[in-house]
């Protein structure tokens, strides 16, 4: 793999993890009124984070913002990325009030990233040996970007572009746009270079747009919804007129069919369905001594 290939990184959490952990606090209300009529101290206690079932752990980063924001501190037992089979991952101690705040934000973050990592484990897993690659899409939660893709990347995936500013990516409605001013896709990628573009990728749908963006210059081919002998024919095709060049399926890939795209030569192969189609794992917070 060239350096072109490599897929882009993740930025700090901190900030992001500070701005999710705010929101979901807030669209609980200003106040905690279940809390304000049945407590009336808050004493110094101590609950468990328990997963349900079997999973990959993932957002951490982002439950430990929700908790420090109610004045809490939480002990990681398992790390992130780490599989978890029926057991406590976290520790939790602080107000009981606090605890009771933040709860649901708690566990809905743990749950969504660590459905994400899961999933992506999975995939990572069917791909093992063969050298390619597992990548998200943008089809991630409105506000949600990089705690979705941070949740990929703790199930052993990389990172995909994260916004429209640094990569450019040609699809088919850009296809047709270019043609109707009558520009090449060399015409493209020569203006993206000179605004600082840091890889241009292209997807193509048939064999001439595939020369095309080889003779352009495209650092990556994006196959979408091919089946995987296509993708055989074409990854060859591509790496004959542009060796190096990286090779990308996408589109109705799945669990079950990921290896085959992997045994085609694809480099990388990415799935919205890691975090448009989210299944939440099963966690709970047990108060201890209670």
């Amino acid at each position: 793999m060239n350096a072109r290939q490599v897929p882009e990184r993740l930025p700090d959490l901190a900030a992001d993890a500070e701005r999710v952990a705010r929101l979901a606090l807030e669209e609980d209300g200003p106040r905690d009124l279940s809390s304000e009529v049945t407590l009336t101290t808050s004493p110094h206690t101590s609950a468990r984070v328990e997963l349900r079932g079997e999973g990959v752990l993932a957002g951490a980063t982002y439950a430990t913002a929700v908790a420090r924001l109610c004045d809490l501190t939480v002990d990681w037992l398992v790390g992130e990325g780490q599989p978890v089979v029926d057991s406590s991952v976290a520790r939790l101690r602080g107000g009981l009030a606090g605890i009771l705040r933040g709860e649901r934000p708690l566990l809905n973050l743990l749950q969504r990233a660590s459905g994400i990592a899961t999933a992506t484990r999975a995939c990572v897993d069917a791909v093992a040996g063969t050298g390619c690659r597992v990548l998200h899409t943008r089809k991630t939660a409105p506000g949600l970007r990089l705690f979705d893709a941070a949740a990929v990347v703790a199930g052993g995936g990389l990172v995909h572009r994260l916004d429209l500013a640094h990569t450019v990516l040609i699809k088919d409605n850009h296809w047709r746009a270019l043609r109707k001013a009558r520009r090449s896709l060399a015409d493209a990628f020569a203006e993206a270079r000179r605004r600082g573009a840091h890889d241009c990728q292209v997807e193509v749908e048939s064999p001439e747009q595939l020369e095309e963006a080889c003779a352009a210059g495209a650092a990556r081919l994006l196959l979408d919804n091919q089946p995987p002998d296509t993708v055989r024919r074409w990854a060859e095709r591509a790496r004959a007129l542009a060796p190096g060049i990286a090779i990308e399926a996408t589109g109705r890939i799945t669990r079950d069919n990921i290896r085959a795209y992997a045994d085609a030569g694809a480099d990388f192969v990415s799935l919205g369905a890691l975090t448009h189609s989210v299944r939440a794992l099963d966690l709970a917070i047990t108060l201890e001594n209670a």
